[in-house]
């Protein structure tokens, strides 16, 4: 596998790995590119489990710093090779994998090679199956095989989130609530017991449950409780003898992974509740030293982040993070996912201006 071309853009480097299909999955091919690329480049070590990438440089700095984004996307439909296109007087890059999230995994490549003199120690990851079940996720192996790869002082995460920084994020819930009745023919209903009337209170409480608005670290996180799922029946005319209702809870940083476990259980104590996920939030870490000179050097407000992203897995090592990257994170995974040009070039910029004083 030949290396990419980093003598253009970080525009042209995105679209470069775009247009190598990287499914979760199928990510080899552009793994090889990868590695190949960051073997011209002397000051990096380079190791590899997989098609999870990690290059670190080792120069002796006081601090380290660790810059990660995922190199697979979700499934084409008919969204590749890119493209270029215009609207409203913005130029984009248009195809899959442009805003989730090959543009700040492309800035993170060319800043490695082209970097060899940071004024922090650096370690680069590009890791793969991001976009499956979390037991494949490469980030979070290495965390579970070498975590001592991945010791830093702080950590950023390219995940899209619209070329602002966005602190932290939400933790992830989802639970089975389930009633049980007794089946009997319905047309002689009154001998049975409906577990699917049984539900009733359950979609009570989740249509009058107030969600909190969160302050962390200077962030307001905004939780949500809902049902996103419902199921239950035998036949037409067969009264049910059990339904479950499938509940997803999102909640601040604030709160801890068994305390949102305690919250939902509580909620529902009059019924059969089984955690079937579960992921802890990750505070903004903003107040780290670090953070606080990378915020100042790219400027704009912090954000929060509302959704769950791997920078849980290093603030699980005690590792302050932050998503950082270009990209519209409501045109991930979009059949006409997009990135502005410009965000790419800022993104670059702002990482380039930190990482170099």
């Amino acid at each position: 596998m030949p290396a990419l071309d980093l003598s253009v853009s970080s525009v042209d480097v995105t679209r470069q790995l775009c247009d190598i299909e990287s499914v979760s999955g199928d990510e080899t091919t552009l793994a090889d590119a990868i590695w190949a690329t960051l073997e011209t480049a002397p000051h990096l070590r380079l190791f590899r489990d997989g098609d999870t990438i990690v290059a670190k440089t080792e120069l002796g700095r006081d601090k380290r710093v660790v810059i990660a984004g995922h190199i697979d996307t979700v499934p084409l439909n008919d969204n590749l090779p890119t493209r270029f296109e215009t609207d409203g007087g913005v130029e984009y890059l248009w195809g899959r994998g442009t805003v989730d999230m090959k543009a700040g995994s492309a800035v993170h490549l060319k800043l490695a090679v082209e970097l060899s003199d940071p004024v922090v120690d650096v370690t680069w990851v590009w890791y793969d199956h991001e976009e499956v079940s979390d037991a494949l996720n490469g980030l979070g192996r290495v965390v579970r095989l070498y975590p001592d790869l991945l010791q830093g002082d702080f950590a950023i995460l390219g995940e899209p989130s619209d070329g602002s920084v966005e602190g932290g994020c939400n933790g992830n819930l989802r639970a089975e609530i389930r009633t049980f009745g007794r089946r009997s023919h319905s047309a002689r209903s009154w001998v049975g017991d409906n577990a699917i009337h049984r539900a009733a209170p359950i979609l009570d409480v989740l249509a009058a449950y107030e969600a909190r608005e969160v302050e962390v670290d200077g962030l307001v996180y905004r939780e949500g409780l809902n049902a996103v799922g419902i199921t239950g029946g035998i036949a037409g005319n067969v009264i049910p003898d059990e339904c479950m209702v499938h509940v997803n809870y999102r909640f601040a940083p604030s709160r801890s992974a068994d305390e949102a476990v305690a919250h939902v259980t509580e909620l529902f104590a009059d019924f059969d509740v089984t955690i079937v996920d579960l992921a802890a939030g990750a505070r903004p870490g903003l107040d780290a030293p670090l953070a606080q000179q990378f915020v100042a050097a790219v400027g704009g407000a912090p954000k929060p982040k509302y959704g769950w992203t791997d920078v849980a897995r290093f603030s699980a090592l005690g590792i302050p993070a932050v998503n950082f990257g270009p990209g519209d994170p409501m045109l991930a995974h979009h059949d006409d996912e997009r990135v502005p040009v410009q965000q790419i070039l800022d993104n670059e910029r702002g990482l380039r201006a930190w990482l170099t004083a």
